[in-house]
């Protein structure tokens, strides 16, 4: 399962790329329910608090709402602001540091795209 998070991220946010990942793949669409916050902890191995730090942070920033004794459920939009937001965040946090690794390395962007077709 891909993540939106690196290894080296404090563990909420390595749980919070991985249900953005589910959401933009698609994997949890508008109006689904996301796993509860204890189910969610089992099936990462992680404490259900940090799980629901993670939640949390979607509720507020708008891409999931809860039901008050039901859960939490993915809203209308959810994953083209997400996409956006996650578009954005790599173009200034991750995009430099990758252009510079390739310019450090010598290696041609155009050279790299064709390997990555074959």
């Amino acid at each position: 399962m891909t993540a939106l998070s690196n290894e080296d991220s404090p563990v909420y946010i390595r749980l919070r790329g991985t249900i953005a990942a589910g959401i933009l793949r698609g994997d949890y669409g508008a109006g689904d329910q996301l796993p509860s916050v204890r189910a969610f902890a089992a099936e990462h191995g992680a404490n259900p608090l940090t799980v629901a730090k993670a939640y949390q942070s979607f509720q507020d920033d708008g891409y999931v709402e809860v039901r008050r004794g039901v859960g939490m459920f993915v809203l209308p939009g959810a994953a083209e602001k997400l996409r956006r937001a996650e578009c954005d965040s790599f173009v200034r946090n991750q995009w430099p540091r990758i252009r510079d690794y390739i310019d450090l390395l010598g290696l041609d962007a155009q050279d790299l795209l064709e390997r990555e077709r074959v």
